[in-house]
């Protein structure tokens, strides 16, 4: 039974592939001891690649195949894979079969292929859980990161006090002023009091 979806460590996935080759030639030579090790060639090499054969039939003459590809592969990476690995592997157990086929080639050149597509409740489903897993990874983490521009309430980031744009303009923030005006305690001077004079003394 074929899985509805599968998952890697960060993606779900759902690639099926039907997918049809023929042996070179077109030669009806699949059949009783050659088709059933051609069974066991391909679900052993798909095990070898994480691939799933959900349905296989070999056909005197052509392959029909649906299988779930993980999306890390290309669908003719793993078509190469499957022919070629498959023919020396065939002429290894059937020696006999190399001078019917030369240079080591069992099946033909090319394939075909076709897609298996999601339904529409796979993909709600999907991002209905993705939005819970972000919310999850979320609340894992214990540090709570402040915005380093936001000096409390009723001061925005120019440093003025006020809600909205419109306070831009009313004016300094005191305790910011207060750094660059004058304490009359500190002078010793009192603010309306002119500078003392200075004695001159002429010669």
């Amino acid at each position: 039974m074929a899985q509805k979806a599968y998952g890697l460590s960060h993606t779900k996935w759902t690639c099926k592939y039907h997918v049809v080759f023929t042996p070179k030639y077109r030669r009806k030579v699949i059949y009783n001891q050659i088709r059933s090790d051609l069974g066991e060639i391909f679900r052993k090499l798909c095990q070898y690649k994480g691939i799933e054969v959900i349905e296989g039939h070999l056909m005197p003459d052509h392959v029909h195949m649906l299988l779930a590809i993980p999306p890390k592969y290309s669908v003719s990476s793993v078509m190469g894979y499957l022919k070629g690995k498959s023919s020396l592997m065939v002429f290894d157990r059937h020696a006999n079969m190399k001078y019917k086929f030369g240079n080591r080639k069992f099946w033909a050149e090319g394939h075909c292929v076709s897609t298996v597509g999601l339904n529409e409740a796979t993909i709600a489903k999907y991002i209905r859980e993705q939005e819970k897993a972000d919310i999850a990874l979320d609340r894992l983490s214990a540090k709570e990161y402040e915005d380093p521009f936001d000096r409390g309430p009723g001061v925005n980031s120019a440093g003025l006090t006020g809600p909205s744009r419109v306070n831009l303009q009313c004016g300094p923030n005191p305790v910011r002023a207060g750094a660059f005006r004058r304490v009359p305690e500190i002078q010793g001077l009192h603010p309306k009091s002119k500078p003392p004079l200075l004695g001159v003394v002429l010669i």
